[in-house]
Formats: structure tokens, sequence, C-alpha cells
């Protein structure tokens, strides 16, 4: 590796201050996703909609938008100072939070909705590339486990802040309260966080020039192991994202709980301990994968096959408080895929692919899992609703996420057969 103190990312200290500052940023893009999921039980009763239509203002609307912008974002990104695009991202999309919180009708908060989507489209493929350079590849997957507990710090704090405000002040105030601090932290982004060096941890000096983009295509469809893996990661996101929009709703429907308390509750599983998690899913992968690299693929299909008798049980629990606590291996287990997934699909491609391979990881992964996740559900609970009324959502989530988990594990056993022999093809 090289030693040049002009590096600004030669100490373990800034190393680890820009990966937590980034993981902080994320935890925001987090809570003003999440937050939607807490009030929409509120807000589909102030505005008159249809679980069809929040479907669409929580999945596919927002994932359309946010994954279109990404890749033209990233690419940016390859090529120019990833620091400016995550700070004007974080200014961008907690502004539109912050006015979600003025609509007047369901046009207005669907268009801020698609105002917070491109704004987040900027946060995670250049922060995953700036990762990728100030950590070398055998500590990448812990690094993005590490930051990738942004999810679950941001659900936590989503389900928190909403459930407690709406109760006491209402949705609208919940959305500016939630929304504004994300600007202060912009600041301290574009103020604090460095640009590194690309390729200084692996030694490598980067391309004067990115790749054209039909290249970076074209590499990682040619590794088998991606075409699979991105296709689990999906199933997995619809799962994660189809319970992550819904379950408060479900709740409050067939288990009719406030959203103070219930917000409180969700907050410590999907957040807290989804937090631990993807944490420890990264750090599991990494110290298994020095023996064999096929653990970076098997760690989040255990994790799946063990969650599996779990999911199918919370929506058959007649008790409020038996299906809370039912979802606690789930909410430990749904993001463990995350720190694998962004740290392999980095490792099969060059330094200046980083961040349009992550925007293309994460392309398949909402449109299938962000954008069909939540809108699926919501239409079949509609279709549903006439033979089993407020039941309609539970079995409609009762139908589709256990049948999502167990494809997304077949993929990834799939991904795992040429992993090795991908990564040994991968540009050094």
């Amino acid at each position: 590796m090289k030693t040049d103190t002009s590096n600004p990312y030669h100490t373990p200290r800034a190393r680890y201050y820009a990966l937590l500052l980034l993981t902080v940023v994320y935890a925001f893009n987090f809570i003003d996703r999440q937050l939607l999921a807490i009030l929409q039980e509120s807000i589909k009763a102030d505005l008159d909609l249809t679980d069809g239509q929040l479907g669409l203002l929580a999945g596919f609307a927002f994932a359309v938008f946010y994954v279109s912008a990404g890749i033209p974002i990233a690419r940016w990104a390859d090529q120019s100072n990833r620091r400016n695009i995550v700070a004007g991202s974080v200014f961008t999309w907690s502004f539109m939070t912050a006015i979600s919180g003025f609509t007047q009708n369901y046009t207005q908060l669907l268009l801020a909705r698609i105002g917070v989507g491109v704004g987040e489209a900027g946060g995670s493929p250049p922060s995953h590339s700036i990762i990728s350079d100030i950590f070398p590849p055998e500590k990448r997957a812990t690094a993005m486990g590490l930051y990738s507990t942004g999810v679950n710090i941001g659900i936590l704090f989503g389900f928190l802040l909403g459930g407690w405000l709406n109760e006491f002040f209402g949705w609208r105030v919940a959305f500016v309260v939630v929304g504004a601090p994300g600007i202060l932290l912009a600041i301290l982004v574009q103020l604090s966080l460095k640009e590194p060096i690309r390729g200084l941890m692996e030694n490598k000096s980067a391309e004067s020039a990115p790749p054209a983009f039909a290249t970076v295509v074209s590499t990682l469809w040619s590794r088998r192991s991606f075409r699979h893996m991105a296709l689990a990661a999906a199933l997995n996101a619809f799962a994660g994202y189809g319970t992550a929009s819904w379950t408060a709703s479900f709740m409050i429907r067939s288990h009719e709980m406030t959203t103070g308390e219930l917000g409180t509750w969700l907050a410590l599983i999907s957040g807290a301990g989804g937090a631990i998690g993807v944490f420890l899913g990264g750090i599991l992968a990494d110290k298994l994968g020095v023996r064999d690299k096929r653990w970076y693929m098997w760690v989040p299909a255990a994790a799946g096959l063990i969650s599996l008798p779990f999911v199918v049980s919370v929506y058959l629990a007649e008790s409020a408080y038996l299906a809370l606590t039912l979802s606690i291996i789930p909410g430990l287990l749904h993001n463990v895929y995350l720190g694998s997934t962004i740290a392999t699909t980095h490792n099969l491609v060059g330094l200046r692919m980083r961040a349009l391979s992550s925007a293309i990881l994460f392309l398949v992964l909402n449109l299938i899992g962000l954008g069909l996740g939540p809108l699926l559900i919501g239409m079949l609970s509609d279709h549903l609703a006439p033979t089993f009324g407020i039941h309609s959502l539970r079995q409609a989530m009762l139908y589709l996420l256990p049948a999502a988990g167990v494809w997304s594990m077949l993929h990834f056993f799939l991904a795992a057969r040429t992993l090795r022999e991908d990564l040994a093809a991968a540009p050094k």
C-alpha cells in the first residue's frame, strides 16, 4: 500500500471518521425515506387514498426516479469530486422531505417524494466508492456492513420520531421536523469530508478516464455471480422494503396499535436489531471469506433461511405482541446481504467503475425491491379487501414475503457457484 502522507486517509482515525460520517448520511437517507411508512395511515385518512396509491407513493414512483437519477450521478462520481455530490444530495433530499409537510393533495405529495428520490440517488454510489478507496479489500465488507447500518439506524429514528410526532402533532409536522436537520448535515459533509485518492489502498492508479457506461454494464453482465447476486439482493429487498413499508399499517389495522407505541417497537426491532445484524453480517462474511470467497454469498443465504419460519409466523399470530416478538429475528437478519453484495460488486470491477457498479446494483435492487415490493403488496391488499376486509394487508404480506425470501436464497446459492472464478477474472 502507498504511504504518501499527503493522503488525507493515511490514519485509521481519518478513515473511520469518514466512514461514520457517511453512515450518518445514509441514516438520514433512510429516516427521510422510512418516515412515510409510519405516517401513511394518517396520510391515507387525511388525503383519502387507496393502498395502491400508498404503494405507488412509497415504492414504484420513488424507485423509478431514484434509480434513473442514480446512473448519471454515479457516472459523474466516477470522474468527479464525490464529497461534493454527497453533500448536494443530502441537502436536496432533506429539503424535499421538509417540503412534504406542506403538501395539500396526493399529486403534490407524490412530486415531493419524487424529489426525495432524486436527491437520495446521489447518496450511496459515491459513498460506496469513497469507502472502497479508504479500506482494503479484506476489510471492505466489514466497512460496507457498518455503512449499511445506516439503513437500520434510519429506520429506527424514522419509526420512533415519526410515530410520536404524528401522534402528538400530526404527519405534516413530522415531515418538517425530520427533514430540516439534514440541511445542517450537508454543510458538515462539505466542510469536513475529504476526497480520497482513488486506488490508494490497493496500490493501484486509477485510469485517466472512467470506462464507457456500456463497458461497465458488459463487465458486470459477464460475471454470472453478479447476475445471480443482483437478483438475490433485489428479491431480498422486495421482502425488506415490503416489510418496512407495510408493517406499521398491518399492525394498526389488524392489531389496533397506536403509532407512538408501534413506532417504538419497530424502531427497536428493525432499527437497533437490524443495525446489529447488518454490521455483524459484514464482519462474518469477511472472516469466513478469507477461507472461501463463496461465504460472501452463503452468509446472506443462511440469514434468509433462518428468517423464513419467523416471517410466516408473524402474519399468523393472533396477538400484537406475539407478532412483534416473532419479528425480532427477521428484523435482525433482513439486511445482512448488504455488506457482502456491495463489497463483492466492487471487487468484481475496476477502480473507476465502482460508483457506477453500485448504481447498477441498486438499479436492479430498487426497481424490484423498492419499486415492486410496496406496490404489489398494496395492490394485492386492495384486491383481497372484499374477502378479508381489514385483514387483507395481512394476507397480502403472508402470500408475497416468504415467496420472495425463498427465491432470493436460491440466487445467492447460484451466485456462490461461480464467484471465485469471477473474482479471479476481475481487473487487477
